[in-house]
């Protein structure tokens, strides 16, 4: 997962470490509730649980405490997770999403017109959106057991898919499956709404209002007939993510160090107030929340649902019935080729490409494994059956379903590594070009035998010039060490990356490269055509030449070469630093990268 942002490999690895829970309470509670003790299963689930503040109270048996709220959490946790991939996140590139939406689409549209056109009438219709939803928890964890090797790429792609398929399931439990609805506790429920959306835009940092205003729309919801799930992913959608401020960073890294030198009370208080604003709330809660609802919620929903009784001819009355089979074959023939058709006609239809690293046929397999629905499929089967036996028979298409899928899943991925030789769907580790004295720009000599690469962006805050890192190393090593820089311009985020990278190569013609990557630097906020100019001034260059050489189609190529280059690196955002030529993973501190360059000199590529 090298290539992969902190936050999505936190949620990855939750995310798959939950599936081994999940499993266990699924089997827990088949085996109680086909055991002797079954009378105890149900009596608990069934128990009432009653909060009362004054007049009001909320009167549930501990089933729907789960499902109504302890799932509210689940779905606030998801809506927190879209938001920052929307603003920060995998889904700000716009175009890359094209390919994984059309595969959603798909992968909903199919399995809903296989499943009514096997139970196309009577009560068994109510249940058409049980095929809808996927099981991240269990598609992670069944990619990681029987996935390709470096299945990064793939469950990017497979993420993306999911964050549409949680939507709209979520949209559909809030719109089909609500009950009768109260104006006045709605009106409520859109005030919460509406302070939500105001805290998050006026920055608000501190994590406790959300929660209040959030536990006062939940009870709301509650009250109105809507399902909670759709209050919960609301509420998540509502609250922004943001990458850290360079100010405030540097302001929690003053407070520290003042805490450093006087350890009082107020003064480390003072630092954790620091700490807390430089990181966007959406992003602190979903580290607190994220790990309880994989490992604690979701597994005690799946304790309180998945447990039927398959005694007394309820098993084979489940084989008989079509409403099994069409949650079956809805979920394991609908998802592989909604997805898969989906997928693949748009890359053909040229809406898109599919990830670096992933093959056409590692796409069907994930498609496959898209029909675990589990957790969403069985919060459906509660809401859209009375009828126990309808429940029950289900319950079952929705566990066969999840078995048949993973073994689907496993053959393609299997057919795909002999027959089409795709074995990994990972980005490259490897720098693509070697390192050229004739052409790179290098610090320190060039024939040292420690080998530094930083792929940057003169507008990114945290690129390692910027941040005092690479002097820091530079400082250590001394002759030792090779810097080299290579241009990684990320237009969408930062607008001036490209021209000043043009502007650093302009100053490079004259002989002038490091003098100009440090200004520019130095001056991130300042970087129009005008600034460039008085910058190449500051630095005694023929200024006319300057300004011409920032149109010059040589240096524009050079750049280009460079962006090509990190493209083949797996280098997908800045900075990225190569270390002896591989690509360094996680923080980059100099602490670290030190590290990494005194674990052994090897040759430089």
């Amino acid at each position: 997962m090298a290539q992969v942002a902190s936050p999505l490999r936190r949620f990855i690895v939750t995310e798959a470490g939950s599936a081994g829970m999940l499993l266990v309470a699924t089997a827990i509670a088949l085996a109680w509730a086909n055991s002797p003790l079954s009378g105890s299963y149900e009596s608990l689930w069934e128990a009432r649980a009653v909060v009362a503040v004054g007049d009001g109270e909320i009167d549930l048996d501990l089933r729907h405490w789960v499902n109504d709220g302890l799932m509210a959490l689940f779905f606030f946790t998801i809506g927190l997770e879209v938001r920052r991939e929307l603003s920060v996140g995998e889904l700000t590139k716009r175009r890359s999403i094209v390919v994984p939406a059309v595969a959603a689409a798909g992968g909903m549209v199919v399995p809903t017109l296989l499943y009514l056109l096997i139970a196309p009438s009577g009560d068994a219709t109510a249940g058409w959106a049980i095929v809808i939803g996927t099981d991240t928890a269990f598609l992670l964890g069944a990619l990681a057991l029987i996935g390709p090797e470096s299945p990064t790429q793939l469950r990017i792609f497979l993420l993306t898919l999911t964050v549409f398929d949680d939507a709209v399931a979520v949209a559909v439990i809030g719109v089909a499956y609500s009950d009768a609805l109260d104006a006045a506790a709605m009106l409520v429920a859109a005030a919460c709404l509406v302070a939500l959306a105001w805290l998050s835009r006026r920055g608000e940092w501190r994590t406790p209002l959300y929660g209040l205003v959030g536990v006062a729309l939940w009870i709301a919801t509650l009250e109105s007939g809507l399902h909670p799930s759709i209050a919960g992913m609301a509420a998540g959608l509502l609250i922004a993510a943001r990458p850290p401020a360079r100010r405030q960073v540097e302001a929690a890294a003053a407070r520290f160090r003042a805490f450093r030198q006087s350890p009082l009370p107020e003064v480390g208080l003072a630092a954790k107030r620091g700490l807390q604003r430089a990181v966007s709330a959406n992003e602190r809660l979903q580290v607190d929340l994220h790990p309880v609802t994989s490992y604690v919620v979701v597994p005690v929903f799946a304790l309180a649902n998945a447990g039927v009784d398959l005694r007394g001819g309820v098993l084979g009355d489940a084989l008989a019935s079509p409403v099994t089979w069409a949650i079956v074959i809805g979920l394991v023939a609908g998802k592989l080729v909604g997805i898969g058709a989906g997928a693949l006609g748009a890359v053909r239809l040229g809406l898109g490409r599919l990830p670096q690293g992933v093959g056409e046929g590692q796409v069907l397999g994930g498609a496959a494994l898209s029909g675990i629905g589990f957790t969403v499929s069985l919060l459906i089967v509660g809401l859209a059956f009375d009828d126990r036996a309808l429940r029950d028979e289900a319950t079952v298409g929705v566990l066969l379903a999840g078995g048949f899928a993973t073994l689907l899943g496993w053959v393609i991925f299997r057919l795909a590594a002999v027959l089409r030789g795709e074995r990994t769907a990972g980005l490259p580790v490897l720098l693509a070009e070697a390192v050229d004295p004739a052409r790179d720009h290098i610090r320190g000599p060039a024939d040292a035998p420690l080998t530094l690469v930083e792929y940057g962006d003169y507008e990114c805050s945290f690129c390692g010039r910027a941040t005092g890192v690479v002097s820091e190393l530079e400082e250590r090593f001394g002759d030792r060490l090779r810097y080299v820089f290579r241009h990684l311009p990320l237009p969408d985020v930062h607008p001036h990356a490209e021209l000043s990278a043009r502007a650093a190569e302009a100053a490079g013609a004259q002989g002038r490269f490091w003098e100009m990557h440090d200004l520019l630097f130095a001056h991130q906020d300042e970087l129009e055509v005008e600034d460039l100019l008085g910058y190449a001034a500051e630095l005694g260059l023929d200024v006319e030449r300057f300004a011409r050489d920032l149109d010059d189609e040589a240096l524009a190529a050079h750049v280009r070469e460079d962006v090509a280059g990190a493209e083949a690196s797996g280098a997908r955002g800045t900075p990225t630093f190569f270390v002896a030529g591989r690509r360094h993973v996680g923080a980059y501190d100099a602490e670290r990268l030190a590290a990494e360059l005194e674990s052994g000199e090897r040759p430089s590529r």
